[in-house]
């Protein structure tokens, strides 16, 4: 039987807390404590609360998401994305809706690249923005495209969120969640680009010329060197050459000499870039310390195991209980950022989904997949707020473009879910 108050107490002041504005972190810590004090004295559970923070960052793992993030503002700022977007641009710019495609494109390509969200939708929104306005696109439909194409850089990896997942997970390789992701990541944004295609025939956006092959070889050429870091990263720790730790730091340095040798970037732009990779490290990592704090508490109230047993009372169907658990993690994604969700709910769900002989790998792609949705719902959805201000537009008029895009990602939610080869077939081609 659950044991009521423990989740009241937990869930209750972490609305409140959430309504009332305080930040997505300090939620958490204090519902946290909150929690605490029904079973231990006040002094104790605020210390306890204060220690899981601090134990929940001590993690070797942990070091490669704050180069992860460094290295993708230095690609934001080195030039980097403005050559992806031309290659982008030579391959599908003569379809319908090209420049709606070039921006899927070079999303997918920044995202497996920097392994953020939150960059891509900055620089493509920024970049390819007003290109799209002035070329006769609708703003709204722009930014539709533009924030739910920057997800894909949470499954495609590097991707700092599948990190966190294998911390939660008590050890699943990152290596086999990085093969993991590319056809799940793929397929989405290939959907997303039959969607924007039927949108722009609709709506009668203008078509780009055709390149011809020595433009694509020439733009590729231009952009090799930028998508050389993807097979020098992935390929050195599929490799077993590095740790996907290791693998952040070659990827720093691989970037800032690159901007160097595209003359985008110079010594004096650096403490700049630091500055802002800083405060964005700082921000994540106060969320990952204050949601493993939420986890150790929600074990040591059982509440995984009582969540678990009442599931499982309700059906042993393995396809009625993914459908359930993917109904959660939809409904958590309205109201939680990924890094908390994730290291919240994997100790939650795993469990009763391995019992129901789900491969954890797998898992995990799926949890991402709908994470990456609520990336772009309101009121937490952090790549929505930003693709809605570069775009100088509100939310409520990207809604109508908004809505085919987030029907083909849970689509392409479900097909991974009830279909694991897609998922899996790298990790077991490579052996990982």
């Amino acid at each position: 039987m659950i044991e009521f108050l423990p989740v009241i107490v937990l869930v209750l002041t972490f609305l409140v807390l959430l309504v009332i504005g305080v930040p997505v972190a300090w939620c958490i810590a204090i519902s946290s404590m909150f929690t605490l004090m029904v079973a231990m004295p006040i002094s104790a559970a605020t210390t306890t609360v204060s220690q899981r923070i601090a134990t929940g960052l001590d993690s070797f793992a942990l070091l490669a998401i704050p180069f992860f993030i460094l290295s993708g503002q230095i690609m934001s700022k080195g030039g980097i994305a403005n050559r992806l977007i031309s290659f982008a641009k030579t391959l599908v710019g003569f379809l319908p809706g090209g420049l709606a495609l070039i921006n899927i494109v070079s999303a997918m390509l920044m995202g497996a690249i920097a392994g953020s969200a939150m960059a891509s939708a900055s620089a493509m929104g920024t970049i390819l923005g007003p290109e799209m306005e002035k070329e006769g696109y609708s703003k709204e439909f722009g930014a539709a495209v533009n924030i739910t194409s920057s997800t894909t850089g949470l499954v495609i990896p590097p991707s700092n969120t599948l990190i966190v997942y294998s911390l939660a997970s008590g050890g699943v390789s990152i290596a086999a969640l990085f093969l993991a992701g590319y056809i799940p990541g793929i397929l989405t944004g290939l959907l997303m680009m039959i969607v924007a295609m039927i949108w722009s025939k609709k709506n009668n956006y203008p078509v780009g010329k055709r390149s011809s092959l020595k433009e694509i070889f020439v733009k590729f050429i231009d952009a090799f060197p930028s998508l050389l870091l993807l097979v020098i990263v992935i390929g050195g720790i599929i490799g077993g050459i590095f740790t996907a730790t290791e693998a952040s730091a070659v990827a720093v340095l691989y970037t800032v000499l690159l901007s160097f040798y595209y003359k985008e970037m110079s010594f004096k732009d650096l403490p700049k870039v630091i500055l802002e990779s800083v405060e964005t490290t700082s921000i994540v990592m106060l969320l990952i310390g204050a949601s493993m704090c939420m986890s150790w508490v929600l074990s040591y109230e059982n509440i995984p195991q009582d969540i678990s047993n009442a599931l499982l009372s309700v059906s042993d169907n393995k396809i009625v209980i993914l459908l359930m658990i993917n109904v959660i993690l939809l409904a958590v994604g309205i109201f939680m950022d990924a890094t908390p969700a994730v290291l919240i709910f994997t100790p939650i769900f795993l469990p009763i989904v391995t019992a129901l002989g789900m491969d954890p790998t797998h898992f995990g792609i799926v949890l991402m997949l709908n994470l990456c949705i609520g990336l772009c719902t309101p009121p937490v959805g952090s790549v929505l707020f930003v693709g809605v201000g570069i775009a100088k537009t509100t939310i409520s008029k990207v809604i109508k473009p908004l809505i085919p895009l987030f029907l083909v990602m849970i689509l392409s939610l479900f097909l991974v879910t009830y279909i694991p080869q897609l998922s899996l077939w790298l990790p077991e081609f490579f052996g990982v």
